[in-house]
């Protein structure tokens, strides 16, 4: 029978997306949870895995079309051999899923999940085969192997399972002591592991595939890659991601207008739209106000330094930002009007005792605020870990919606652009933006003389209906004293 599958709300109610890449075409043969498609929304690009297993009969929107949501997407023939898998039940409140942290998908927050009531839920009792066919009402990869097992990579057109065993070209690619003289089961899904472990994997030109043959049940590590990229040489591996599955956002960023063209017009949505209408909100609705200081934080570059040749830190970069981001998340205790935000339809000022702290990420699709939840918990390490693994994530636009949202307080680094300072307009719904500029080596008054120091400039934008000159002021100084004086950590809390 045929199915027809709809675009699903991917998340806080947009309302459209945009088909970024079609992972499958007409008279592929899929599975249960296998990507068929990657789409942009306001927030992020998403993974679709496909509700059903069978084969794909038609695709009802090309590559840069924009979907509205509940309209159809794709069409699928199921029932005889191939949906005769078994079919496992879908977690119940598996939400949007984008690729994030983990390899194989972060849930989104809030999206209710297939449960009782809910449109194509699974009755309790049903066979495999109506098990199948129940339209999911969200997209999730809650959808699990009831064996427990990792599926095999299916033959494309071929309508039986089977393992795929170890040929002369899959041998003298794969690590030479963890080739096995048996079958090899290749699997269908992408290799478990996070987007910095995929770029790296991409620029050193190795297939994940065959990382994860290696390591069977496991996510695949910086480690892992790098293992093998010092067995094989790059060239013998050519990377498995087709051409068609680079976002055409992407590619656009390098792209030359054609001989004799004098203007070039681009549409505006995705993630450029919500911004424009996010920045738009921000400025016209919360009275901005901006304070500078400029500092020497010769101190934070010299324990920065120190840090780099310290191998219990091996694995980890510890920058100007991760330092910048502990310091707001003390000053911030001490100063919380910054971690608030105007509640104007409740007539409140709502004040938060935790600190989401938002990083603005410039992409090629443009810019984004991914969020580190709970920052104030987090050691220096850990927050730089976690920095950097949102920055890798939002790059490649992978961040999930859900990791765009809910931010108390923002850092954005212009310094990486060379600026020295600027005016950041807030976030909406927060009360408090800092720029990091750049850190130059400048003439500096210390200890009575002239001698080059690191120095650099914050720039602390904020909501003057929530902050005062004084809070504001007082938040800086918090801040830059940690700057100057690393140690003066120990003494805040």
């Amino acid at each position: 029978m045929i199915e027809e599958f709809l675009l699903p709300d991917l998340g806080e109610g947009l309302p459209e997306a945009e088909i970024v890449a079609w992972l499958v075409a007409e008279g592929d043969v899929v599975r249960l949870n296998q990507t068929i498609a990657e789409v942009e929304t306001a927030k992020a690009v998403v993974e679709i895995p496909s509700p059903y297993a069978g084969t794909v009969q038609g695709l009802h929107a090309a590559a840069g079309d924009v979907v509205a949501v509940g309209s159809p997407l794709v069409s699928f023939a199921v029932g005889g051999a191939e949906a005769k898998d078994p079919a496992p039940e879908r977690a119940a409140g598996a939400g949007v899923t984008g690729v994030g942290a983990a390899g194989a998908g972060v849930t989104g927050s809030g999206a209710a999940g297939v449960g009782a009531g809910a449109p194509g839920a699974v009755a309790a009792g049903a066979t495999a085969d109506e098990a199948e066919r129940a339209t999911p009402n969200l997209v999730g990869y809650g959808a699990a192997p009831s064996t427990g097992s990792r599926p095999t990579r299916r033959a494309r057109g071929g309508g039986s399972t089977a393992t795929l065993d170890a040929d002369t070209a899959v041998r003298e690619a794969a690590p030479h002591d963890v080739v096995r003289t048996g079958p090899i089961d290749l699997p269908l899904e992408r290799p478990r592991s996070t987007p910095p472990v995929r770029k790296l994997a991409k620029d050193l030109g190795v297939d994940l595939v065959l990382v994860a043959a290696a390591h069977p049940g496991e996510a695949v590590t910086r480690a892992h890659v790098e293992e093998y990229a010092a067995r094989e040489p790059a060239a013998s591996v050519a990377p498995s991601t087709p051409a068609s599955r680079v976002p055409p956002a992407a590619s656009a960023s390098v792209a030359r207008p054609a001989p004799g063209e004098r203007v070039t017009r681009t549409p505006i949505r995705g993630v450029r739209k919500h911004t424009a209408a996010a920045m738009v909100q921000s400025a016209f609705t919360a009275p901005h106000a901006t304070t500078f200081l400029t500092l020497d934080v010769t101190a934070t570059t010299e324990l920065l330094a120190s840090l780099k040749t310290d191998r219990a830190l091996d694995g980890h970069r510890i920058g100007v930002l991760a330092v910048v981001a502990k310091a707001v998340c003390l000053a911030l205790g001490r100063t919380p009007a910054l971690n608030a935000r105007w509640d104007e339809a409740a007539g409140e000022i709502i004040e938060h005792h935790y600190v989401n702290l938002g990083i603005a990420a410039a992409t090629d699709r443009g810019l984004v605020v991914p969020v580190v939840r709970d920052a104030e918990r987090l050691a220096l390490v850990d927050l730089a870990d976690a920095i950097a693994e949102l920055a890798g994530t939002a790059r490649a636009g992978r961040t999930a919606p859900a990791d765009m949202t809910g931010g108390t307080f923002s850092i954005t680094n212009v310094g990486v652009f060379g600026v020295d300072a600027g005016t950041p307009i807030l976030n909406p719904g927060e009360a408090g933006i800092l720029a990091v500029g750049a850190v130059r080596r400048t003439p500096w008054e210390h200890r009575g003389e002239i001698a080059l120091r690191d120095v650099l400039t914050l720039s602390l934008s904020f909501d003057h209906r929530v902050v005062d000159g004084a809070e504001a002021a007082r938040f800086l100084t918090d801040v830059a004293g940690v700057l100057r004086e690393p140690g003066r950590a120990m003494l805040l809390r």
